[in-house]
Parts: C-alpha cells; structure tokens; sequence
C-alpha cells in the first residue's frame, strides 16, 4: 500500500507555510530571500531584488484561477558583470531557497544539433531527473517509519525465524489402475501437523524481546548475512544519436528482460538497516504518481540558471566568418526550450512555457545585444552587477556565514591554533586586493582567494611541525612583510596574486 502525501497550506501575512508530515517548508517573501541571500552574497541589491521577485511570482502563478494561469509567462533574468561579483554564487543560494527544481549548465558545453557534444535540451532531461528524485525523498521521508517497521521485520525474520507448520506428502499407489491398465499411478496426500503450542509461543516470546532489542539499537553491532539486490552494469551506447535523444531509458530496457542477481553480503545490523530502509521505501512509493507529481513540478516550478552565457554570443562578426557551433547555433536551439516547447524525456514530454530562465554573463568581449534578437526578447529583465572597491572586500572577509577568514580559522582549529586576524590586516588584505584588481586583471572577490592563499602560506605548512603555538596573530606588519613586494612589482603580481 502507498503511503498518501498529507499537506497542509496556510496563508498568514503573505507568507504561506507548507506541512509535510511535520516539516515546515516556508515559501519566502520576496524581501525574506533578500534577507536569506545578504548572509552569503554582499552587495548587488538589483539583482537579489529581481531574483526575489521571479521567485516569489513561481508562488503567485499557482494561486490565480486556471483560465489566467497558463497566460501568465515567466519574467526571464539576464544578470550581466564581471567576474567574481557574485553572480554564480546567487544561482547557488536560490537553489537551496526555492524548494523546486533547480539546474544550473554552463552555455558553453552545448553544441549545435548534429555534432558532436550536449543539445540544450539535455538540460530540461537533467531537470526532470532531479525533480524525480526530490519528488522520491519527499515520499521517502512520509513512508520512512513503515519502511523502518519492514526492516525491523525482516531483520527478525532472519535473527528468529518464526515457526513454520510441518507439512508431509504421502506416495500412495492405485492398485485399481494397475488391475485397468497394468502401468502404475501415483497419487499424493498432504498433511500438515499442528504446531506445538508451548513452542509457539516461546518462539513468539523470543521474538518480542529481540524485536525491542533491534529498536533500542542494541543488537547493531551484531553481523547477519543479507541477500542484497546487485546492482546492474551500466549500459552505454556509442553512436551520433543517443537513446536520451528519443526518450528511452536504457538501463529500463534492458533491466527487465535480464535475470536480477542478487549476492550475499555480511554487514552488522545498523548497516543493514539504512540498506533495507531504503529499499522498503521503495517498495512502499507510487513511482507512477512520484512520475506525475515531478513532471508537474518541473513545468511549474522549474528554474534553468544558464551560466557563462556570454560564451555563446557572437562577438565581433566581422572577424568571425567561420561557422561556430557553439555560439549562434547555440543560440538557435536555445529559442524555442526559452521560448517555450515540449521536450521528450524518459518521463514523458515536458513543456517548457513556464520554466524560469536566469541567464549570467560577465560579457567582457561580448555584449548583450550580440545575442540573436530572438533571445534578447525572451529575457525581459536585465541587470547589472556592480564591481567591487575596497569597502565590499573587507565587508566579504568578515560579514557572510562562509567568509574566507571564518574557513581558514575554522582549518586550522582542527589543529589546535586559534588564528586571530586583527582589524588592521583585514583592512590591508581588502585594500590589496582591490589594488592588485585595478592593476592586474578584475576578477572580483576571487582575488581575495589568491592573496589569502600566499599570504597563509607559510604558516599553514609549518602547523603542527614547526610552529607550536597554541594562537597566531596576523596583524597588518605581517601582511606587509608577506606581500608588499609581490604587489610592487606588477609581473610578479600578475603570476602570483
């Protein structure tokens, strides 16, 4: 029996709650992602805005009545800057807010249909595998306490086996069918003999007690033996045309007409119990309704983050003659899946109308309007990211959750140093960076990498061995001493930091 999926939605001050068998699943106003994006990314205000607003009307479409619903288009981002000012890292952190479907391609690994390489609509297949396998753990986690009593079953059917009933066959031969036909006949009696009572029960009894045992975690430590599923040898077609292309699923094909295998495995019991919980759960999912309910949710939900679009623009055409088939063919194949269409997975077809698009680019040598017109028009909304200065470096080194300083005293706590930066050297550090930026090459907050990396160099392969101290203070002296002379001299800079 299927375990049914119970939700709950409440609306409360715009802000609307989801609840899945106890877990709270928040669907996030627009200035809450906000909110939840400054903790990671600093600055850029215009872009986690337009972000927030496209997330927050995913929500707003599902609420309006059918007849308007399928009228309403996603509002397609273009985000446009230079490097390392956080364009990739608000595609990161929207994925772990969104709560849908999320991919993120690169523009440049895709080629032009009919060579060799990706086709777009690799990325809708990659999108409805993902959200297949969401839709899978969400099921998983409402039928995981049956699935758990299964596996507390099985163990025991292993450890005490229950009584079975005696069951004896008696040859009996027809003397009347010798006298007829001379040949003999045999004919068959089936007895089953009673069980014993007082066994019964006493096997009952044992298997009580080691049942409690098995959920109080005291026998997980024991070895059992399990015939374990093996897992089926990856199949792959070498040709022009792959079977992902025409919708078919190999290893499904194939995986039905072989014999399934199975092979004996000795494992203690808590392992054996996260391996049969996860098979139990399977059982226990409606994979057919797992299919719709994800296919629906990559139609409505979905968001496709384009990176490194840039690439794929044509630049300067004059000097571009030869055909590339990573640039505007590109493009080409790109219109209709932005456009909207139906794509053909091994789900079935998916319509792309209301995917959302967020494309980014740093556009260095490109611009925006070399793009085919076409595309252009299918990302409405444009925006531009700022450069970084002196002030956004040091509000990175010390404000985000995952700041570079945070990272590197956490390392070096596992050996037992406290690594304290003095305001100073965090001021110095920023101030590097920004200047080494404006002389060498703009690559953004990744220069904040390169200089904490040669400014920590040494002290981070001299720990534990030769440095013994149980605190280091890096101070802006230090930071002097370590890289004043690589920023000086701008051709050592340029390999260096």
């Amino acid at each position: 029996m299927t375990e049914e999926k119970q939700i709950k939605a409440s609306s409360k001050n715009g802000q609307v709650e989801k609840t899945i068998s106890g877990d709270k699943i928040k669907q996030l106003t627009p200035s809450q992602i906000v909110a939840e994006l400054d903790k990671y990314i600093i600055g850029q205000n215009n872009a986690k805005k337009s972000v927030a607003i496209a997330l927050r009307n995913r929500w707003r479409r599902q609420q309006v009545p059918d007849s308007m619903k399928d009228e309403i288009m996603p509002n397609n981002i273009i985000m446009i800057g230079p490097t390392g000012v956080g364009k990739t890292e608000i595609a990161r952190r929207i994925s772990k807010l969104s709560n849908a479907p999320f991919i993120k391609v690169e523009a440049s690994k895709f080629t032009e249909v009919g060579y060799v390489g990706r086709d777009v609509e690799s990325m809708i297949r990659e999108l409805t595998d993902l959200s297949v396998t969401m839709v899978k753990q969400e099921k998983s986690e409402l039928v995981q306490k049956k699935a758990e009593e299964n596996v507390i079953e099985r163990i025991l059917d292993i450890l005490v086996p229950p009584m079975k009933k005696k069951v004896s066959i008696e040859n009996e031969s027809s003397e009347a069918a010798k006298a007829e036909g001379g040949g003999s006949q045999m004919g068959f009696t089936l007895q089953v003999e009673p069980v014993d009572e007082k066994s019964e029960e006493s096997n009952q009894k044992t298997r009580d007690k080691f049942r409690d045992d098995l959920k109080s975690g005291k026998l997980d430590s024991r070895n059992i033996e399990l015939d374990l599923a093996a897992e089926a040898p990856m199949l792959q077609v070498l040709g022009p045309i792959g079977l992902e292309e025409m919708g078919l699923n190999l290893q499904d094909l194939f995986g039905n007409m072989m014999p399934k295998k199975s092979k004996k495995r000795k494992l203690t019991i808590a392992e054996a119990k996260k391996i049969l919980v996860q098979e139990e759960a399977q059982k226990l999912i409606d994979m057919d309704a797992a299919i719709k309910e994800a296919v629906e949710k990559v139609q409505n939900s979905g968001i496709v983050f384009i990176d490194e679009i840039d690439k794929i623009a044509g630049g300067n055409k004059a000097s571009n003659q030869s055909p590339d088939v990573s640039r505007e063919g590109v493009q080409r194949d790109l219109l209709p899946i932005v456009e909207g269409s139906t794509v053909i997975t091994k789900y079935g077809p998916v319509k792309t109308d209301h995917i959302l698009f967020v494309a980014s680019g740093a556009f260095h040598v490109s611009k925006p309007s070399d793009l085919i017109p076409e595309l252009q028009g299918r990302f409405p909304i444009r925006v531009e990211l700022n450069s970084l200065n002196e002030e956004d470096f040091y509000n990175i080194l010390t404000q985000p959750q995952n700041a570079l300083i945070k990272q590197y005293r956490a390392l070096l706590n596992a050996e037992g140093i406290e690594l304290n930066f003095k305001e100073d050297a965090i001021r110095e550090v920023a101030k590097t960076a920004a200047l080494v930026n404006e002389q060498v090459e703009n690559i953004g907050a990744r220069r904040l990498h390169t200089i904490l990396t040669t400014l920590l160099e040494s002290v981070l392969f001299e720990v534990p061995d030769k440095i013994k101290k149980k605190k280091i203070d890096i101070d802006r002296k230090y930071v002097n001493d370590k890289l004043s002379a690589i920023v000086k001299d701008r051709d050592l800079s340029s390999y260096i930091l």
